[in-house]
């Protein structure tokens, strides 16, 4: 049996921060479980390594269950099998989302300390631009942020006619005006990935007092008398957590371990042939996520990443990066995009879209003759809420995720809207010289369903699952503003599950603050007063027909 102060379970975004931070106290020892391994392939550390990623690469192969509004189709769960996890193969948006989703966690679900103002000092602490240092960003902390440094012409073709279109351009999405075009900053640093397990672990690695455990296979939490002292690995070793254990595994994962040791609503625990240890109605409820609707955009050239697979081309580009660190290796693949208003009454940016800079970048998208793009939209604040569920007391076995993703008429609507507006900025004069074909979305067609059914044959995940431990103040709540179970002492979540509702934008650059916000706690530090923030900038609301 080994023992540290802190046991977390999980090193992810939001876990290696955590795990790095109380250790530089010589007297705290903490210790780090991950079921991934070493991220050893260069695809890890390339920006264009996402594209493989996500295929299945480095997964655990987990699906949704069949979604009703997609005529049956399980939808791909990307849920990664190696140190770093998301932010090791992730899309690297650096975009915090709109100020008002963080406030509206203050200010309507009781999160006191969770409002923008609140968090700001942690974005500016997890950032290192190497561009911004204001009282908005920092250039001091961790990860490395960037701007893109290898976008194609097609990328500010894109933008101009978004312009064109009707939005503003901005350099800066992160509280600046966040209804326009322009190229989302990255966590890179020196044109390289800058996962938080090179940003906060790798360094810390060499500490006596901290132990990272890869290829560890989180069992359980052992809870004794009302207090979680440890953590029940698969091969029926138990290490003892003196002080706290920190479950940091994802929406998915962090519930997963929660239900194997008995802890969430009783009904379903009894259902799966769980023992009830604490019941705890909440639990794996609220579950979130954007899911991803694109248009396919065919090139006059070769003016996307498509054919650099090609076993010539592929050698020839990874030379190129390695030797000028630029070309297609450079390139995250969706850095340029924009946030903009689709519903009619839209107070602020409700719809999310992204540049795909190729036609086979996604699993499951279709691919092009020759060269292609596929811009994408994705409601930012859907409606359609799902659960997790253990579908056995089998650690091995998958857990049954169902988003339920577009139960609610409103997420479709808003689904074909973004659709008609990635095909209208299609349309526009800037991506005449480039395009040759663009995907209709099919609005008017005459049987009413028809619309969607395109669209919904290659929606995809956004791989943003938050929500299922969420925190708040009311008794469906499953941690409290300090991240803490009521019901289970010395017991704490650290991940984006605790999100009470999805953060309007990515959500890599926010699970990271989770991180940060949760090591304050847990050292007890006195939040960083924050500066004030600058006034609602968003630009007009275009009216979209």
């Amino acid at each position: 049996m080994q023992e540290a102060e802190f046991i977390i379970a999980g090193g992810g975004s939001a876990g290696c921060v955590p795990a790095c931070l109380p250790s530089d106290e010589s007297a705290v020892s903490v210790l780090l479980q991950e079921a991934g391994e070493r991220d050893k392939s260069v695809l890890f550390h390339w920006q264009a390594g996402f594209a493989r990623m996500t295929k299945g690469i480095a997964s655990r192969g987990w699906s949704t269950v069949p979604q009703r509004q997609m005529k049956g189709r399980s939808l791909w769960f990307t849920r990664a099998r190696l140190i770093g996890v998301g932010s090791s193969m992730n899309a690297q948006s650096c975009a915090r989302g709109n100020r008002r989703h963080h406030d509206a966690w203050a200010e309507e679900c009781g999160c006191k300390g969770w409002s923008r103002r609140g968090i700001l000092p942690c974005f500016r602490r997890a950032e290192a631009d190497e561009r911004l240092a204001d009282d908005l960003h920092g250039s001091d902390g961790q990860p490395g942020v960037s701007m893109p440094r290898a976008t194609l012409p097609i990328c500010d073709a894109f933008m101009g006619a978004g312009q064109e279109w009707g939005m503003p351009y901005n350099p800066d999405f992160n509280d600046r005006a966040q209804a326009a075009v322009g190229c989302c900053r990255l966590t890179q640093r020196c044109v390289r990935r800058s996962p938080t397990v090179v940003a906060y672990l790798r360094g810390a690695e060499t500490r006596p007092n901290l132990t990272v455990k890869k290829g560890a296979q989180v069992r359980r939490i052992v809870v004794k008398r009302g207090r979680a002292v440890g953590i029940g690995m698969t091969d029926s070793t138990v290490h003892r957590a003196r002080h706290e254990a920190i479950l940091a595994a994802g929406a998915a994962g962090s519930l997963r371990f929660l239900l194997l040791s008995g802890i969430g609503p009783a009904d379903h625990l009894r259902d799966a042939g769980v023992t009830v240890k604490h019941d705890l109605p909440g639990a794996g409820e609220n579950l979130q996520d954007h899911i991803d609707v694109c248009v396919l955009g065919a090139c006059t050239g070769p003016h996307s990443c498509d054919g650099v697979q090609r076993l010539n081309r592929n050698a020839r580009t990874a030379l190129q990066y390695l030797m000028l660190r630029s070309g297609p290796v450079a390139a995250s693949l969706f850095e340029t995009g924009g946030f903009w208003h689709a519903g009619p009454v839209a107070a602020w940016p409700d719809m999310q879209s992204h540049l795909g800079q190729g036609s086979r970048i996604k699993r499951g998208i279709a691919s092009i003759d020759g060269w292609g793009i596929t811009p994408d939209s994705a409601c930012m604040r859907p409606r359609s809420r799902g659960t997790v569920r253990s579908a056995f007391s089998d650690p091995g076995a998958a857990p049954l995720i169902n988003p339920d993703c577009k139960a609610e008429p409103h997420d479709c609507e808003m689904s074909l809207r973004g659709l008609e507006m990635a095909s209208e900025i299609l349309a526009q004069p800037a991506l005449k010289p480039f395009l040759r074909f663009r995907g209709p979305p099919g609005r008017h067609a005459k049987d009413p369903a028809a619309p969607f059914d395109q669209p919904r044959k290659m929606a995809q995940a956004d791989h943003h699952p938050v929500g299922t431990c969420r925190m708040g103040a009311d008794e469906m709540a499953v941690v409290d503003p300090q991240l803490r179970f009521s019901t289970v002492k010395g017991l704490r979540v650290c991940d984006a599950s605790i999100m009470p509702g999805i953060n309007s934008s990515d959500t890599h650059a926010p699970t990271i603050i989770i991180g940060k916000k949760a090591n304050d706690l847990i050292r007890g530090v006195q939040p960083i007063p924050a500066a004030n923030l600058p006034g609602d900038q968003n630009a007009r609301r275009r009216a979209v027909t």
